[in-house]
């Protein structure tokens, strides 16, 4: 059996949706969180994922302890600390066409600026942020009427539908 460690610190809705897609298939999935009362935690408690609250400062020997096939960034709010990346793959979605808008806020960035489109990367993750070989990208249009809502909503449901099809190729 295949093993994955999703990293989330937020609301979870991309945590929610691997789950979701793997909820049938001979994959464990676990959590590691770095935020106390993070809303991902109930999502994982919801689902009957086993989830693993360790603060940053850990999270080295937390890794060296457990060993996993696949490491996944999804709304993980921090960047590794260094020499994480020699325990095995680990992959990091974002919210546009990278190089474009690499960092945080890249929805909003991406739609003040006057761009046409934007959309979703999943890429390797390397020590510079959002700088990893890319995986898979997504384009999503900006529509001239649309609201940074609407463009948000978008952004997040190609992810829910992009990220878990990339992670399952990747096992």
């Amino acid at each position: 059996m295949k093993k994955i460690l999703i990293f989330a610190s937020g609301k979870g809705t991309n945590f929610e949706a691997i789950v979701e897609y793997f909820k049938n298939k001979d994959i464990k999935i676990e959590l590691l969180c770095n935020i106390d009362e993070a809303p991902v935690l109930k999502k994982a408690k919801i689902l009957n994922i086993e989830s693993h609250l360790v603060r940053f400062s850990q999270t080295y020997d937390f890794l060296k302890n457990n060993k996993y096939n696949l490491y996944v960034l999804a709304g993980y709010m921090r960047i590794l600390p260094p020499g994480i990346l020699k325990f095995g793959t680990f992959v990091n979605i974002h919210p546009s066409l990278l190089p474009d808008f690499k960092g945080i806020n890249a929805i909003k960035r991406a739609f003040t600026s006057g761009v046409k489109q934007t959309g979703v990367s999943i890429h390797f993750v390397e020590e510079e942020v959002d700088s990893g070989e890319i995986i898979a990208q997504q384009k999503c249009i900006i529509e001239p009427n649309m609201t940074l809502n609407d463009l948000e909503e978008k952004i997040h449901e190609i992810e829910h539908n992009l990220y878990p099809r990339v992670i399952e190729g990747l096992l």
